[in-house]
């Protein structure tokens, strides 16, 4: 009976994680569902939908689009929105969120640096392998 009431691991999608539908035609949603193995629900920090929102009002052209497509994608899958400290930017929040619940989060980014900085933490990581799938590392 406990294990039906154990927490999901929470999916935090960062905002270059959402424009790989647009960039590379991948569906992120089914491709994760494939790789995990534990209940889970996918999640955007509040910071990473303001972030996307001034990619598209900045850019025009393909980075926009893709911007926009993923901001829609978030929107219409009802993505549980995390709120964030208001002074801090979208890769410190997510590392924050991370060390404080390491062991039900997983971040899913193709940024390096946020990468090497969720490493110390230490969290798993979803990452695109050869423009194609994803991978739980």
């Amino acid at each position: 009976m406990l294990g039906i009431l154990k927490k999901k691991t929470k999916v935090i999608l960062d905002t270059n994680f959402l424009i790989i539908p647009g960039e590379f035609g991948i569906d992120i949603f089914s491709e994760i569902q494939r790789i995990m193995e534990e209940p889970y629900e996918i999640c955007v920090l509040d910071k990473t939908l303001e972030e996307l929102q001034a990619i598209i009002n900045r850019s025009k052209g393909k980075e926009g689009f893709n911007a926009k497509l993923g901001f829609i994608m978030a929107k219409q899958k009802s993505l549980k929105t995390i709120k964030s400290s208001a002074h801090e930017y979208t890769d410190k929040a997510i590392v924050e969120f991370a060390r404080k619940n390491p062991d039900k989060v997983i971040v899913a980014t193709q940024d390096k640096e946020l990468k090497k900085a969720l490493q110390k933490v230490p969290v798993r990581i979803i990452v695109l392998k050869q423009k194609k799938y994803l991978l739980l590392g």
